[in-house]
């Protein structure tokens, strides 16, 4: 983002033009994103959209990132449950699946990078699961994250494969952390 908006009407302005580009997502993919379409179905001035974001790359990215801050919230409410990593595992997946059918724009436009995801779900899960925030975990959480985007992405509509899919994660993680 070109500027982080401060007061809550910029911050309202923003989350307005995000949800647009979301929903231009759903409609067209990457291709009907642009700066002109968020300003003009959001009826705010191109020249607000250009104060915030250099162009769609950066609605793009700030979608992204807004993404993962649901998601990690999401995760965050459902920890009180979880004591140990295996059951957050399933966690984790089941709550990819549920944004990913349910979020506006998500299927199109998750996170982005995974080493940005695996080094945040490092920072809120190894003080809660009594591990190391170390290089260790976010490679091992890394391998973890591109595993299961890469099936997520072809076969999250099957249930079995996403079975599967947890049922690999377990199988790695169990040799890799405590």
């Amino acid at each position: 983002m070109r500027r982080i908006p401060v007061q809550q009407r910029s911050v309202e302005r923003v989350n307005q033009m995000l949800d647009v580009a979301a929903e231009l997502l759903d409609e067209g993919g990457y291709d009907a994103l642009s700066t002109r379409t968020v300003a003009a179905r959001s009826g705010l001035p191109i020249g607000t959209i250009y104060r915030f974001f250099h162009d769609k790359r950066g609605l793009a990215d700030a979608l992204a990132h807004r993404n993962l801050e649901r998601f990690l919230a999401r995760i965050a409410d459902g920890l009180d449950e979880v004591t140990t990593w295996e059951p957050l595992v399933d966690l984790v997946v089941d709550e990819y699946l549920d944004m990913k059918a349910h979020v506006p724009g998500f299927a199109v436009m998750d996170f982005g990078a995974s080493a940005e995801v695996a080094d945040a779900l490092a920072t809120v899960l190894a003080p809660r699961l009594g591990l190391p925030d170390d290089e260790r975990l976010r490679r091992t959480l890394l391998t973890a994250v591109e595993a299961a985007d890469g099936l997520l992405r072809a076969h999250h509509a099957d249930p079995l494969m996403v079975a599967e899919t947890k049922d690999l994660l377990h199988a790695y993680l169990s040799r890799k952390l405590p």
